[in-house]
């Protein structure tokens, strides 16, 4: 279908079947001044590739919809486009209980429609591909799309929400201001009125979302930026420290091409060990990362974290009767 005509051509077909004119292969040979053959083929087209869902009316002598529904793709894409609309489908698809994957999966059968067709499916995409996140929580059916909403059209959403710390849930008003994606989790950062203070939530502790069509104004991004990124990992703040890992020589090879973070400096030392330094702003998340590299990393700097580590590392000792 490739060309800019052929798209002119369907819409306008389009727009005159949703008018009630019942258009038929005259009327588009007439408006656009080419033959019979040329506006017939761009109607099968139309019903063939684009899944038009058109039916001809033999007293009206035009087409018209068996289903309302129907929406023309309505734009060109390329094979990279679609590529890339496959590929977030594979890898987004277990995050919200399957509504992202659903969307995407949606729009990769307009893509492919816009393409004429196309041998990229998803049935092969999920054959060629997988994702995987170790430790994710899914979000119930519903949740994403109402807290989605609230977000991009700025209304109040009333939640009950389950905190980690106590697992019961409290009743929230809060104004959503971001939505993260992190590690197959979301987590919303809004603006709690209950705590008069900011707070992230994770969607899948929701059991209940509002959205409740009262608009607020959004807060200047300076007041939340900070909490959702500039330093390592999900717990964010004001002030950042540098942190600096000498990670062993085998364990170097494979460190020293990864990302932890997009400040990051990797410093090679002689003995083929690598020092790694980046930005933490709370050292819970990376405490966890340091030690599941077990022996095979060294925190250099700061001195508290290392401490946090000993620590840790003394009551592991204890847990196993090692000592």
């Amino acid at each position: 279908m490739g060309d800019h005509l052929g798209f002119e051509r369907y819409h306008w077909f389009d727009r005159q079947v949703r008018k009630g004119t019942y258009p038929n292969t005259t009327a588009l040979a007439n408006q656009f001044e080419i033959s019979s053959k040329t506006a017939a083929r761009a109607i099968a087209f139309m019903r063939d590739r684009l899944g038009a869902p058109l039916e001809y009316d033999a007293s009206r002598k035009g087409y018209l919809y068996a289903d309302d529904s129907f929406e023309l793709p309505g734009y060109q894409v390329s094979q990279e486009e679609l590529l890339a609309a496959l590929v977030a489908r594979r890898m987004l698809a277990q995050t919200a209980r399957g509504l992202v994957a659903e969307a995407i999966q949606s729009l990769s059968h307009k893509l492919r429609l816009c393409l004429g067709g196309s041998d990229l499916s998803e049935e092969r995409f999920d054959t060629c591909l997988s994702a995987s996140w170790d430790g994710y929580s899914l979000t119930p059916p519903g949740i994403f799309r109402t807290a989605l909403d609230a977000l991009l059209f700025s209304r109040v959403l009333e939640i009950d929400y389950r905190s980690p710390e106590n697992d019961t849930p409290s009743r929230r008003s809060v104004e959503p201001h971001h939505l993260k994606h992190y590690l197959g989790s979301w987590i919303l950062t809004a603006w709690c009125r209950l705590r008069a203070d900011w707070r992230a939530f994770y969607l899948s502790r929701i059991d209940r979302a509002e959205d409740t069509s009262e608009a607020f104004a959004p807060r200047p991004d300076k007041e939340w930026r900070h909490r959702v990124e500039g330093g390592f990992g999900v717990f964010q703040g004001k002030s950042f420290v540098p942190v600096t890992l000498r990670f062993t020589p085998v364990r170097a090879r494979w460190v020293r091409d990864q990302v932890w973070h997009p400040d990051q400096k990797l410093t090679p030392r002689p003995d083929k060990s690598l020092d790694l330094t980046f930005p933490v702003a709370d050292f819970r998340e990376v405490k966890m990362k340091i030690l599941s590299f077990g022996a095979d990393v060294e925190v250099v700097e700061p001195k508290g974290l290392k401490e946090e580590v000993a620590a840790e590392v003394r009551r592991l000792a204890g847990l196993y009767s090692i000592g």
